[in-house]
């Protein structure tokens, strides 16, 4: 696998995925997701929003391709789409700065 310091479209990509998760909801939601799937209701819920708010954060996370969404009777259930995120999740919590 290539460095990151040696290739500049994976460099672009992943500041791209650094940006989409620019925002702290975003960034809960992903650890959310990290332990299952989980519709919009229930996230809402779980993170204390609304739903139109968890909404809008998902569709920019769906835009990036950082999840994935299935229709299961009228409800969106949503998981990721990089299970890679996992580990960076991890490593958010466990750094000092946080």
């Amino acid at each position: 696998m290539t460095r990151l310091v040696e290739d500049q479209h994976r460099c672009d990509r992943a500041a791209e995925v650094l940006k989409a998760l620019g925002h702290p909801i975003r960034i809960r939601i992903i650890a959310l997701l990290c332990d299952g799937e989980c519709n919009v209701g229930a996230m809402a819920e779980r993170l204390g929003a609304t739903q139109p708010a968890v909404s809008q954060q998902l569709r920019i996370l769906r835009l990036r391709e950082l999840v994935t969404v299935t229709r299961v009777d009228g409800f969106a259930h949503y998981r990721l789409a990089e299970p890679k995120l996992q580990t960076l999740i991890q490593c958010m919590e466990s750094c000092t700065f946080c």
